[in-house]
């Protein structure tokens, strides 16, 4: 048996048409069953929602799939002990047609014990991964990936902008830029051991001096064709302080240091 509740009750009808029990309070939904699901817009509504279910929560697992940041994550785990409940926190990482097939993916975190204990359960929306018990690294991994995603798709879109500016169209950049995605994997593949190697200095094939050029001429490129460059100079700005630094000639891996503005510690 499933038990539904929504802040608009009309979104749960087709639902309800499949047999699931309306529960009219949060309070209700949570109580009708030891394991609750949470999918709402950030972890404003979530713990808004969780208030109102109360000492409902004693006894109880919750399974927060909204996304939000690693520390709203970790509010909410706090809130739900409070409650006397248990908490793990997902990440849900493909689209929401994919949720119910083998092609979704959830990530968990929170003590492996209870995803364990969950796991068959939650194994009916998709593909699960448990990534750690500390409750902000699912969250972690959504929004780290969430960046990479968003800042491609808005470096695709600003280029789309400078072509077209060009006289090139959509279409006759595209396959061009499939190119590009192609080679990213062996790119990516080597930033990631460097990092978290620590290592900058040997068989470089891509020094931060030569990206400073390339970026300066791509920030004159967009002014010229009336592209706002802001972007682009953040990034520049970045590459500069490598320079500045003396890592100029070591591999455009060290840039990613001079990206920290401060070290967060996680709680």
């Amino acid at each position: 048996r499933v038990t539904v509740w929504n802040r608009t009750e009309a979104r749960a009808d087709a639902l309800r048409d499949h047999c699931a029990r309306w529960a009219p309070t949060p309070a209700d939904a949570v109580a009708a069953s030891d394991l609750t699901l949470v999918n709402v817009v950030d972890h404003d509504a979530v713990d808004a929602i969780l208030q109102q279910a109360g000492d409902a929560l004693a006894d109880c697992t919750v399974v927060g799939l909204s996304s939000d940041t690693p520390d709203r994550a970790r509010r909410t785990a706090a809130l739900v002990h409070t409650h006397g409940g248990r908490y793990l926190d997902g990440a849900i990482m493909t689209p929401t047609d994919t949720i119910g097939t083998p092609g979704a993916a959830i990530l968990l975190a929170g003590p492996k014990q209870l995803a364990d204990a969950h796991r068959t359960a939650l194994e009916s929306l998709g593909r699960i991964t448990w990534v750690g018990d500390e409750h902000g690294r699912a969250a972690a991994f959504d929004m780290a990936l969430l960046d990479l995603f968003w800042t491609s798709v808005a470096g695709f879109e600003h280029a789309l902008m400078v072509a077209r500016a060009n006289g090139i169209t959509p279409a006759e950049l595209l396959p061009h830029a499939r190119g590009i995605v192609d080679i990213l994997a062996p790119v990516f593949t080597e930033i990631a051991a460097r990092i978290g190697e620590d290592r900058h200095h040997d068989d470089v094939t891509a020094s931060v001096s030569s990206v400073a050029a390339s970026v300066r001429h791509l920030i004159a490129a967009s002014r010229e064709a009336g592209v706002d460059p802001a972007m682009l100079e953040v990034f520049g700005g970045h590459v500069d302080a490598a320079v500045a630094a003396g890592h100029g000639a070591e591999e455009i891996s060290r840039i990613a240091a001079h990206m920290v503005v401060a070290e967060v510690a996680a709680e």
